[in-house]
């Protein structure tokens, strides 16, 4: 199998990890970052740069950069989410077959799942560099609300970069993993999860080696 890559696929940046001697590595691209954004800017010629370079043509091509894409994936056209992004993101934002979501980019529609897989395949890339060797296994992080069909989206995108998909754990609990994996707790946290584009609050069981989301709320649009 090889490594397997943990992935922050976020709103606003993502960020991806290995373990590496037993330490768990964040891995940075080739200038060092160890965040990327979470933006995929689309070129002439169908060409798209994804990152930061995507990021800051933001201002000088706002309606064919794409950011934010989690909010839209494996929504329905119909949604109170996507309706309030239609209203305030610069590019367009169509109906595709079954009431999903397509992103309009001169005519060219993208499904949030493939504009996603983009900036998935920037991280595989970046791990593939950083380790030397081909990079096809990971877990993704999604936030502990996401539904079934988000869940299912997310774990489409990383298949159309190239990713098995091994599982998809809430971002809480991956947090809670850190904090209590191993330690043999009983007891109740709460994790705050102040992203950059989103703000959750949830609270988890953790009883021995077993993580239990107990309720979870948050704000879409911090």
């Amino acid at each position: 199998m090889g490594k397997v890559v943990g992935i922050d696929l976020g709103t606003t940046t993502s960020i991806a990890a290995t373990i590496i001697d037993g330490e768990p590595t964040v891995i940075p691209n080739r200038k060092g970052e160890m965040i990327i954004p979470s933006v995929a800017s689309f070129l002439e010629k169908e060409k798209v740069i994804v990152g930061s370079e995507a990021k800051e043509r933001l201002i000088v091509d706002p309606t064919h950069t794409v950011y934010s894409v989690k909010r839209l994936i494996g929504r329905k056209i119909f949604s109170r989410e996507v309706k309030k992004a239609k209203a305030v993101m610069p590019y367009r934002i169509v109906e595709g077959p079954n009431q999903s979501i397509r992103i309009d980019i001169e005519g060219n529609l993208y499904s949030p799942e493939e504009v996603s897989a983009l900036i998935l395949k920037e991280l595989k890339k970046m791990a593939e560099e950083f380790l030397g060797e081909e990079v096809t296994h990971a877990v993704i992080t999604v936030p502990a609300h996401f539904s079934d069909s988000q869940r299912q989206s997310t774990k489409d995108a990383g298949e159309i970069a190239g990713l098995e998909v091994l599982k998809i754990i809430n971002e809480p609990t991956s947090a809670a993993l850190a904090y209590g994996f191993g330690k043999d707790l009983e007891q109740k946290v709460v994790i705050f999860d102040l992203g950059g584009g989103t703000f959750d609050v949830s609270i988890l069981s953790i009883s021995g080696d077993v993580f239990e989301v107990v309720s979870t709320s948050g704000d879409d649009y911090l």
